[in-house]
């Protein structure tokens, strides 16, 4: 997920739990920041810090109404953070913000098609669930996961002034044996749970 070279770069992990993508982001040289909802999940990240002898500023707030001023960072990350659990109709716009032309948007989340066939209790089945004309929101029993299709993401990147540069669909390797309870291992040798979108703001 990560660029090739960091190295001195202003970084914002967009929901970042535990921190740790901004981990390896400031292991590769980087100058990451890292902001969450969940005041546990940061307590978390402090306490890796302290761990680790890793220490860069972690902020409590939404990833929808980031604190920063605009043309801040040079890379905005989310590894199922931001990209799953806000709305991406305020939190891409927000990314865009915050980016300086030339900026890399980067950012993993579950892919339609699995969001298509999981039901609402178990895993994903061979069978469509749902439909994709109108999938923007998935609700999981006591929480809301957000998946737009990808028409629909491609349009919402370019209306904010993104230009996409890649669209990696993750399927799981032969050798993996193990599942989740979401999605097993050969239903992800198949079909692709989980993919990651990169990006570049125009200018």
């Amino acid at each position: 997920m990560l660029p090739g070279d960091v190295s001195g770069m202003n970084t914002i992990e967009l929901g970042c739990g535990t921190a740790y993508v901004s981990a390896w982001l400031a292991r590769a040289g980087a100058r990451p920041v890292g902001i969450d909802v969940s005041e546990k999940q940061l307590a978390t990240a402090r306490a890796m810090q302290g761990e680790f002898g890793i220490d860069f500023p972690l902020v409590l707030g939404n990833a929808e109404k980031v604190p920063y001023e605009d043309n801040t960072f040079g890379l905005a990350i989310s590894e199922y953070g931001a990209s799953l659990w806000c709305d991406p109709y305020r939190w891409i716009p927000e990314a865009a913000r915050l980016l300086v032309p030339g900026g890399r948007l980067v950012f993993m989340r579950y892919s339609p098609l699995f969001a298509m066939c999981v039901p609402s209790e178990g895993p994903a089945s061979t069978n469509l669930s749902r439909g994709q004309f109108g999938l923007t929101r998935l609700d999981q029993g006591n929480h809301v996961q957000f998946i737009l299709p990808h028409g629909e993401m491609l349009r919402l990147l370019r209306s904010c002034g993104f230009v996409v540069e890649d669209l990696i669909e993750i399927q799981a390797p032969q050798t993996a044996h193990e599942g989740y309870a979401e999605v097993s291992a050969g239903w992800a040798r198949q079909w692709p749970s989980e993919e990651i979108w990169k990006a570049r703001l125009a200018g």
